[in-house]
């Protein structure tokens, strides 16, 4: 493999990952939602999208199924949590995630079980070489991503967006106002989900193949691991988080491929980024990127009549 296909690869990594980070952004970084099972939702988009494109249907379309079945899943999972304590929502999306990951590793007539399901590409019709498809992927994945970040940046600086920020900070306060807190958090988490859902299909159509043991719980780690680097409630705070996680990750898979060093690079990475973790939460715990301040029309019209005056 030469260096423009890694090249091309970290950048579709970058894409697919950037969006996982955008939507948990949406769910902890503007609601204040402790969603640990993203990885869950990342596998139902995945093998959604998987199991339609068998059938021959559109790509589009198995992307839209993918994002809405994460959606749904999404939801019902909020329900039973989302009255009980914070940390609650914690343990029901990481024991779902786990259980979703069982389920599919005995599930052998849709899913293949753990021998896994092939996928076919989005580009199997066109008559394109392998680095083509490749190119074909990173245009795919990016304009996605930036159609979502544009919808989110939009929809975060809204009404809609300054009461998820209200419940994050004080969702008591939020219903006495005559919002639906609870409502306002499932729709979040289904927003959330699904990104997650939409940014899983992209993941298997661009692998081509899937199995259970692609979905660990570490892929949800390392999503935390972006946003608290990049920063929680700043879209860009979250795509530059996962641009660095995966330039590393991606990165140190190239040292191992074309350098004899005398250890595992992809394996200090962890540490480091630990170590990185453990720097910005005692130094800088808003992130590399801090999250800006609304200013509503009202607030707007006050400054400029300050101004003129």
């Amino acid at each position: 493999m030469d260096l423009m296909i890694y090249v091309l690869d970290t950048l579709v990594f970058m894409g697919i990952f950037a969006l996982l980070s955008l939507s948990l952004n949406v769910e902890y970084g503007f609601t204040g939602l402790g969603n640990f099972g993203k990885v869950a939702f990342f596998m139902a988009g995945a093998y959604t999208y998987a199991i339609t494109s068998s059938f021959g249907w559109p790509f589009y379309l198995c992307l839209i199924l993918a994002g809405l079945v994460a959606s749904v899943l999404g939801a019902l999972v909020s329900l039973p949590a989302l009255r009980l304590r914070e940390d609650y929502l914690a343990i029901v999306t990481l024991s779902f995630g786990e259980i979703l990951r069982i389920f599919v590793k005995a599930e052998q007539w849709l899913a293949g079980g753990v021998w896994g399901i092939a996928v076919p590409s989005a580009f199997a019709n066109m008559d394109f070489t392998p680095r083509m498809q490749t190119w074909a992927s990173v245009v795919l994945v990016w304009v996605i991503l930036i159609a979502v970040f544009v919808f989110l940046y939009l929809l975060m600086n809204s009404p809609y967006g300054r009461v998820l920020r209200g419940i994050r900070e004080d969702d008591v306060a939020v219903q006495v106002l005559g919002k639906s807190y609870v409502l306002y958090k499932v729709q979040a988490l289904m927003v959330g989900s699904a990104i997650a859902g939409v940014a899983g299909g992209l993941f298997a159509q661009y692998i081509r193949f899937i199995d259970p043991y692609m979905f660990l719980p570490l892929v949800t780690f390392t999503v935390w691991v972006m946003l608290i680097l990049g920063g929680p409630a700043n879209p860009w705070g979250a795509v530059v988080g996962a641009v660095i996680v995966e330039f590393f990750n991606r990165g140190s898979r190239i040292l191992k491929d074309h350098l004899a060093l005398p250890f595992d690079p992809h394996n200090v990475q962890y540490a480091l980024f630990g170590l990185l973790i453990i720097f910005l939460l005692l130094y800088r715990p808003h992130g590399l990127f801090r999250e800006k301040p609304l200013k509503t029309g009202a607030e707007a019209e006050v400054a400029k009549w300050q101004s003129s005056s």
